[in-house]
């Protein structure tokens, strides 16, 4: 067992795993937006970011931001974060394609693409930039869960979330106290390690990192020090949790997320599934 997974088993078995107030106040623009979209007021989380983007046109992270949530709302409507779709693996092979609106896709790419265009010029310049590799991260990691779980393609989702791994590293080498770029390389394990064996040695053809255990390890960062990301990874360690029979756990994760967000009925729901 790791650091991390000690750290977090700590927090959870004495009831004590830290508020993510203290991760998203309400004091800037940018943790106010990701509270909006936690909380599914995606109106607002728009307003906000497109706000924060016009006034700060040199940050590529507002535009990310505002795609991320078009993503969210984009997987609110469709109902693709519900855990049973992710503790059930027939179900998630054997999972319908879901018809996206076209609008909010392409509100999606043009907001993700201006994000990229201002982090590639910064990149040109000072390549260790914090802002603009974070943002390159999280627009390829965007990039590619709108691939897996909105659209279902699966190895086009691949690419996007291995070259989100190999960013993230590049980012955590500059700053490795950048725990939300964590929650890149724990997906890619995570997810792809759920494959059976031979998937996954077809997956590691590809050059894809495959490894649950390492996978839950680096989730568990971001869920326990991260900060815009932070309630997304503890989302995904409650799924985790279910899928290996930790039902005190997920129910500990949920009860925290539904306490934070109320207007978020994703929690809730998942929350009297487990009563």
């Amino acid at each position: 067992m790791g650091i991390a997974t000690i750290h977090l088993f700590f927090a959870l078995t004495q009831g004590v795993l830290s508020p993510i107030s203290a991760s998203l106040g309400p004091s800037t623009p940018l943790d106010r937006g990701y509270r909006q979209m936690y909380n599914l007021e995606f109106s607002d989380a728009h307003h906000t970011f497109q706000t924060y983007t016009k006034t700060n046109p040199e940050d590529p992270f507002g535009s990310t931001s505002d795609g991320a949530a078009y993503l969210f709302e984009e997987f609110n409507r469709l109902g693709v974060l519900q855990t049973e779709l992710f503790t059930d693996d027939d179900k998630f092979r054997g999972r319908s394609k879901a018809l996206p609106d076209p609008k909010v896709r392409g509100e999606f790419d043009e907001a993700l693409a201006q994000s990229q265009r201002v982090a590639d010029a910064i990149l040109q310049h000072f390549p260790n930039d914090h802002n603009a590799l974070f943002a390159t991260v999280l627009n390829l990691g965007l990039r590619s869960d709108y691939l897996s779980l909105v659209e279902k393609r699966d190895l086009a989702a691949l690419t996007y979330a291995k070259q989100a791994g190999l960013e993230a590293e590049k980012l955590l080498a500059v700053d490795s106290s950048c725990y939300d770029a964590y929650l890149a390389i724990g997906i890619e394990n995570y997810i792809l390690g759920l494959n059976p064996a031979p998937v996954r040695w077809l997956l590691r053809l590809y050059g894809a990192e495959t490894d649950k255990d390492l996978g839950i390890q680096r989730l568990e960062l971001t869920a326990t020090k991260g900060h815009y990301l932070l309630p997304y990874a503890r989302l995904l360690l409650a799924v985790a949790a279910l899928r290996d029979k930790n039902r005190s756990q997920a129910k500990n994760l949920l009860q925290n997320l539904a306490q934070e967000f109320p207007n978020n009925q994703l929690y809730r729901r998942e929350l009297l599934r487990l009563q």
